[in-house]
């Protein structure tokens, strides 16, 4: 079934306009709890404590001292090491997941079965099995699940998504997106240089994702990756190849290696060509149009929220975004963007993309880990 598009589609208004915007049935306060008080939970955190219609009643965290400092900080008033108890105990109407990716099928499955909905950080699964586990649990329970996929809600792919639609370059044809850098994330997330896989399992999901909103299904990939730096273990950097079922082709790419002046993180620049124009998203979020002989720029700078700062204006923007846009799914205005039956293809593509590693070919991704024949295909966008 084709889902609803998120309403309102732009969602960088401001607070004071929320009411205005959503239309009828927006007064009830939604009373939430976060899982997970770790580096980007505290975005997460920050958002909701903004928002008039939502409140966060508890947080949960395995290591207790960790909950208590995260609880502390943010003004929370009860903190649990079980999210089981939590939920027995709390009774939220939603829970938002911001932990591993090894722990979302059981809290997830822990929350459907317990009649809340969930907002589930990316990755969504570690396998297509779980994911696929993991929205028929919820969508048995009748409780929405949206996957917390920020890139396509940051304000400038909001922008060339509704370029698009409007047709501003006429047919697309081919789109690079690039998130490239040598940002010392391990400064703050210093486990990362153990892991493995790496940076393709965890921005594969942001950059398939994006370019599925903006460019439509994928039916075939090919991917590379580069381990660049010997003090981590796994890959550093990835580049994939990607035909659309429109017939448009995609080049993603993604690197935690790249020196670059100024360094553009935490920006994803794009580059997407029409059969009448070409988008350019360029450092400093420019929108330059291509066409017609001439070149028209347009900023589509983001907003720091109050509890931000300029350099992840983008992030955290997008942040405030995605969290408002819940609020409309919980009001059942619109359906979640994107919701895990729509995330449960990005989880393959992402897993397709190691195997394309392995073989040096390129993956048909008809029917690719789908080990059950009637789960219905996803169509939202």
């Amino acid at each position: 079934m084709k889902a609803k598009e998120p309403c309102p589609a732009n969602h960088t208004r401001d607070r004071g306009d929320e009411r205005l915007m959503r239309g009828e049935g927006g007064n009830r306060t939604y009373r939430g709890a976060l899982i997970g008080c770790g580096f980007f939970a505290r975005n997460q955190m920050a958002a909701w404590l903004e928002m008039d219609r939502v409140s966060i009643e508890a947080v949960c965290d395995i290591d207790p001292e960790n909950a208590r400092r995260f609880a502390s900080e943010f003004g929370i008033g009860r903190v649990f090491t079980d999210a089981g108890e939590m939920l027995a105990s709390v009774r939220p109407d939603f829970v938002d997941i911001v932990t591993p990716t090894s722990s979302h099928h059981d809290l997830v499955e822990m929350a459907a079965r317990a009649g809340v909905a969930a907002i589930c950080q990316k990755p969504f699964a570690q396998t297509v099995d779980q994911a696929i586990r993991m929205v028929e649990l919820c969508e048995q329970a009748g409780v929405p699940l949206l996957v917390h996929e920020n890139f396509r809600w940051q304000r400038p792919f909001l922008h060339i998504r509704k370029m698009l639609k409007d047709r501003a370059i006429g047919d697309m044809f081919f789109m690079r997106l690039s998130f490239r850098h040598n940002f010392d994330v391990y400064q703050t997330q210093p486990h990362l240089r153990d892991r493995k896989p790496l940076f393709l399992f965890n921005m594969g999901p942001h950059l398939f994702d994006l370019a599925r909103y903006l460019a439509g299904d994928i039916e075939n990939v090919f991917a590379r990756i580069q381990y660049v730096d010997p003090a981590v273990k796994g890959e550093t950097a990835f580049t994939i190849s990607a035909a659309h079922a429109g017939g448009a082709q995609s080049l993603l790419e993604c690197s935690f290696a790249s020196h670059i002046v100024p360094d553009p993180f935490p920006q994803t620049l794009a580059w997407i060509e029409g059969s009448e124009g070409t988008i350019e998203l360029a450092p400093g979020y420019r929108i330059r149009t291509h066409k017609d002989g001439n070149i028209e720029e347009e900023s589509a700078n983001p907003a720091a929220p109050g509890w931000g700062n300029s350099k992840w204006a983008g992030v955290q923007e997008s942040v405030q975004n995605i969290q408002r846009h819940w609020i409309d799914v919980l009001d059942g205005s619109c359906d979640a963007q994107p919701s895990g039956r729509f995330t449960i293809d990005t989880q393959r593509l992402c897993l397709a993309s190691y195997e394309s590693v392995e073989s040096g070919m390129s993956i048909n991704m008809k029917n690719w880990g789908m080990p059950n024949a009637h789960v219905a295909r996803p169509q939202d966008s």
